[in-house]
């Protein structure tokens, strides 16, 4: 079954969720009159004990009717033009127009005011919670100062053009993306990545747009045009993590698909059936007993407030710069048991530097020039640390036939020399011999090889990042077991994972042998969340049951690859996403219990004539605020 929110954007053609306040009071004008005339009537009635008679009565509730209950009755029709006639909209049709059948014109046009004032709240509670997670997002400027011939011009964000260069004035949000051309600058990233500490950039770094300068004037070269900016991307997934349904949601529907016709049988049932058992049996008592069974059926609590509990916890996760691409995956990650982490990058800083360059028959600095022009046309951290040292000594250096062998290293021709550079695989697997006291060292190493012969190594040191360790922590505090893959060799990885406290570590892993340790685990029946960067580590990526990229702001593969990011690069976010999982599955399980349980309860009064029309609607409508008050709150958690 369609949610209420849904049908109504879509053929009644209500203000679409974005409508101002005034002009949402101005759409349900005609609904108010009703609920002004049936306050007249029924105070009337029972404060002054002033009755109209007929057919006074039926013209006044009956204007009152058609007013809040036209576009129901016309959404009914058209539904059952179509033979679509087990939906909430037939169920109240049919309910009010019997209610004035049997002469109880007060409570159908109650019935009727009640359901439409619900059913106005609960648009009004989606179209909010996507409005929050939108504006939550949505924080790119409106405009834009850019150096066009010398002079400064302000201009519409879309109008600039990749290569052109912005100014941002201390205060201001970056409107694009950018490379940094000033010598340093620090910006508040806490809109895109939940962290509050000033991030500082320093010339050549990329900015992004959304993130605000804090201290001085910068000029920033833009390098993506306004709708490909990384908030631009991002705020377009997280607005498309609403459409992919969790398992919940489908539950649900299919639910209310079955459950709807099932209420429909009963209801007849509760008519007709007591005819052949009762003996002073009265149709028009029974038929009241049937319409109440209606009423109170409707599911509208279950099919609004649980998409509504799933937009908030799509909303908090935003809020904690965690991006969701999928409702469905707040489920997921509640049944998770295993987690599988990479080390660099993930749990460590990936932030290596240069500890000791050790050389056999070369030049020191021409054997770092060696190496680091290779290692240019790579992107691993690692490379980054050697190209970072060398500076510019080998920029002039002429460099072809690159590649990269996966989990080994790269191999190319710099300045006509055949160069290796990478672990002790690389050197074994083309049969280099290298000292075997390299197999010891606990830190990383590249080994390098000019010409089918040992040249030397250096050795790099990454750094742990600082919240790893409570990471680790909190999930075997929620009995997570915890794993480590990394393609470095054991005795670094050995030494992460005790420093850490991880359950298992394996290092010297090449990809593929990633994906049959992750492989293993899930024939032994866990539930595993994979954590990488989304892009060396794709086919465990696919292959986990849901896959957590770490720095989404840094890679559009990591964004496009993975179906979690994590965009402050913080492993104690992993928590927090699982905590936000358990948070939301809690809320909608709490509607749904608390919406069953009530209707159950008034049903069956309902058909023991204990509860009347006017118990039935307030009951309902009570629910369905309730549930959705229910699920708002989530939006204002803390984890």
């Amino acid at each position: 079954m369609e949610t209420t929110a849904t049908v109504k954007q879509n053929e009644k053609t209500k203000a679409p969720a974005t409508t101002a306040p005034e002009s949402v009071w101005r759409t349900h004008g005609a609904l108010l009159l009703a609920t002004f005339v049936l306050l007249v009537m029924l105070t009337l009635e029972f404060a002054f004990n002033i009755k109209s008679l007929f057919p006074l009565d039926l013209a006044i509730y009956g204007m009152a009717y058609c007013l809040a209950g036209y576009s129901v009755v016309a959404l009914a029709f058209r539904k059952a033009m179509r033979l679509d006639f087990f939906n909430e909209f037939v169920l109240m049709t049919v309910a009010t127009v019997g209610a004035f059948a049997i002469g109880a014109y007060s409570e159908g046009v109650a019935v009727m005011v009640f359901y439409s004032i619900g059913e106005w709240f609960q648009d009004a509670a989606v179209g909010s919670a996507k409005r929050s997670i939108k504006a939550l997002l949505d924080i790119r400027p409106g405009e834009v100062t850019v150096q066009r011939h010398g002079v400064a011009t302000v201009v519409d964000p879309k109008d600039v053009n990749p290569g052109e260069s912005m100014v941002v004035k201390a205060g201001e949000k970056v409107a694009l993306d950018g490379e940094l051309q000033s010598t340093k600058a620090s910006f508040n990233t806490a809109a895109l990545t939940g962290e509050s500490r000033p991030d500082t950039k320093t010339k050549g770094e990329l900015v992004f747009a959304g993130m605000i300068n804090l201290d001085q004037v910068v000029e920033i070269k833009v390098t993506a045009p306004y709708e490909d900016s990384k908030l631009s991307k991002i705020l377009h997934m997280v607005q498309s993590a609403t459409a992919r349904k969790s398992q919940t949601q489908l539950f649900i529907s299919t639910f209310a698909k079955v459950y709807t016709p099932i209420v429909f049988a009963l209801a007849l049932c509760v008519c007709v059936v007591p005819y052949f058992f009762v003996h002073d049996y009265v149709f028009q008592e029974w038929f009241y007993r049937a319409l109440v069974f209606l009423v109170i059926s409707c599911p509208c609590a279950l099919v609004v407030s649980i998409p509504l509990g799933y937009f908030g916890g799509i909303g908090l996760a935003s809020r904690n710069g965690i991006l969701f691409k999928g409702s469905n995956y707040l489920d997921v990650v509640t049944r998770i048991d295993t987690v599988v982490m990479d080390k660099t990058g993930t749990l460590t800083k990936g932030v290596f530097n240069v500890q000791e360059v050790v050389t056999n028959d070369f030049d020191k600095e021409q054997f770092v020039a060696l190496v680091a022009a290779l290692e240019n046309q790579s992107t691993h951290p690692i490379a980054k640390a050697v190209v970072a040292h060398a500076g510019d000594s080998f920029k002039t250096l002429a460099v072809k036939d690159v590649s990269e062998i996966a989990g080994h290293g790269l191999a190319g021709v710099v300045e006509g020399k055949n160069v290796l550079a990478g672990n002790v695989k690389l050197l074994a697997k083309h049969n280099i011999a290298y000292p075997a006291a390299l197999t010891e060292v606990v830190d990383t190493v590249v080994v390098v090889s000019v010409n089918e012969k040992y040249a030397g190594h250096l050795i790099i040191a990454d750094e742990i990042k600082d919240d790893a360790r409570q990471a680790i922590a909190s999930m075997h505090a929620l009995n997570i077991a915890t794993v480590m893959l990394s393609g470095d060799k054991q005795s670094v990885v050995t030494s992460v994972a005790g420093t850490l406290g991880i359950d298992n570590a394996y290092g010297d892993l090449l990809p593929e042998e990633k994906v049959k340790h992750v492989q293993a685990l899930k024939d032994k029946g866990k539930h595993i969340a994979f954590v990488g960067d989304g892009v060396n580590d794709a086919p465990v990526v696919a292959l986990a049951d849901a896959g957590i990229a770490m720095g989404g702001l840094g890679s559009d593969a990591t964004i496009e690859t993975a179906d979690i990011v994590i965009q402050n690069d913080q492993p104690s976010k992993i928590i927090a996403a699982i905590k936000i999982g358990k948070l939301t599955r809690h809320i909608v399980w709490q509607n749904i219990s608390m919406a069953l349980t009530v209707k159950v309860l008034v049903l069956l009064l309902g058909a023991g004539g204990v509860a009347t029309l006017w118990e039935a609607v307030i009951a309902d409508v009570g629910v369905a605020l309730l549930a959705i008050l229910n699920a708002v709150r989530i939006q204002r958690m803390k984890v």
